[in-house]
């Protein structure tokens, strides 16, 4: 018998995570395409911080060379943007010309970043923090101007303002909200975490909002507006606010989006020949942006595609972990708490240690934790488990190690 054929659309963590667990399943149930926006095989984005330090290069974060594709037997199309789905004739066409056809197909097309509509967005030297040729476009910026700014206080804002800064830049940080990290931390971590940046040179404006940017006779960046009239000098702005899903070939085929490709806990579209996964997938309404529920659900659609038909994504937990200039942060859960929470904390000014773990009807619901981040790992399984607590309560703060030994 012929085998089927699968083409994935995304050359991603997401997607070839996907085929990974697939390949562990039944290596030999499909002929493979994959389709790849970029030049590159597929790479670590998480790692993308560190080469815009210069820690690492492309080459120490690639994933799965070419050679992994070609040992496979997976039909690997790089540089080459799908442009249309044909569910009819079951075919996908790519812009150059190329058309594959498929049994089943993966989409895994990912997120765009999101640029604020001010004015101004076109300049040459802005810039958003994405993929590796938006590393590399920093890089180039960085060896050429003094300063920087970056919109956005989230995760990736904090990462580029880092990057920038080691790379010698004098970095603002610009931020719509009135703390750091709003969505991971609560307001006494993210206070710590403001200080301590400002100690290591970065400057943050806070509860500002971008209504222009400005440029120069040349076309070029040279400064931002503020909706109060204030403006600041800057050589370079870094747009970090946020992410949309990809979801652009998904509707010219007909499938259903909403805030993202709607699927099934099977991790199928409304097409049950389609499955999506991702930071472009809507599931229950819930679009993630994080690498672990990304990763649970390549798993469910590697079981399906398989044919096991067992597997099922109900969600996820999520979590955050960061470091920055040797500063770790963790979250997860209900970390603000709120009614019929009570929370436990630990605030310890000397060694730059704080602790905050809220529980509910005898389980713990979140956790926020700065300066020591070493049982983020024991309290989030804590959490997704929902462990009662009985005597653990008490000597939660402990630690795992510690909660195990004390009296």
């Amino acid at each position: 018998m012929s085998r089927q054929k699968l083409v994935v659309v995304g050359n991603g963590m997401a997607g070839i995570r996907a085929l990974e667990e697939l390949l562990a399943l039944d290596a030999g149930l499909y002929d493979v395409t994959v389709f790849g926006a970029e030049p590159h095989p597929n790479y670590n984005r998480i790692m993308l911080s560190p080469v815009l330090t210069g820690e690492r290069t492309l080459r120490d974060i690639v994933l799965n060379d070419e050679q992994w594709y070609a040992r496979h037997g997976i039909r690997l199309l790089l540089n080459r943007a799908v442009t249309r789905i044909d569910r009819a004739r079951r075919q996908v066409h790519a812009e150059d010309g190329t058309v594959a056809p498929y049994d089943k197909l993966l989409l895994a097309t990912g997120s765009t970043p999101v640029v604020l509509p001010v004015p101004g967005r076109e300049l040459r030297g802005v810039l958003t923090f994405r993929d590796i040729q938006d590393v590399n476009h920093m890089i180039e910026a960085a060896a050429r101007h003094r300063r920087a700014v970056v919109i956005g206080g989230g995760l990736l804002g904090l990462e580029a303002a880092n990057g920038l800064a080691t790379r010698g830049m004098e970095v603002s940080v610009v931020h719509l909200g009135a703390t750091l990290l709003d969505r991971q931390l609560d307001t006494h971590a993210a206070r710590l975490l403001r200080g301590s940046l400002e100690a290591r040179g970065l400057r943050f404006l806070m509860a500002r909002q971008t209504a222009a940017i400005l440029g120069d006779a040349d076309g070029r960046v040279r400064g931002l507006r503020f909706a109060d009239g204030q403006e600041i000098a800057t050589d370079l702005v870094i747009m970090a606010v946020g992410i949309r899903p990809h979801t652009a070939l998904a509707e010219q085929a007909g499938l259903h989006v909403d805030r993202g490709i709607v699927v099934s806990d099977t991790m199928q579209t409304y097409d049950p020949r389609i499955y999506a996964v991702g930071e472009c997938v809507s599931h229950r309404g819930v679009a993630y942006g994080l690498v672990a529920p990304l990763f649970e659900q390549a798993r469910v659609a590697a079981n399906h595609l398989a044919l096991h038909g067992t597997g099922r994504y109900a969600g996820s937990i999520t979590s955050t972990k960061l470091k920055v200039t040797g500063i770790d942060v963790f979250s997860a859960g209900d970390f603000i708490g709120g009614a019929g929470t009570q929370a436990i904390t630990l605030s310890d000014a000397q060694d730059g240690v704080y602790k905050k773990l809220v529980v509910k009807d005898d389980k713990l619901v979140g956790a926020c934790l700065y300066g020591d981040t070493a049982d983020g790992g024991w309290y989030l399984r804590l959490i997704r488990e929902a462990t009662p607590l009985a005597g653990l309560r008490d000597r939660l703060m402990h630690g795992e190690i510690g909660a195990a030994e004390a009296p």
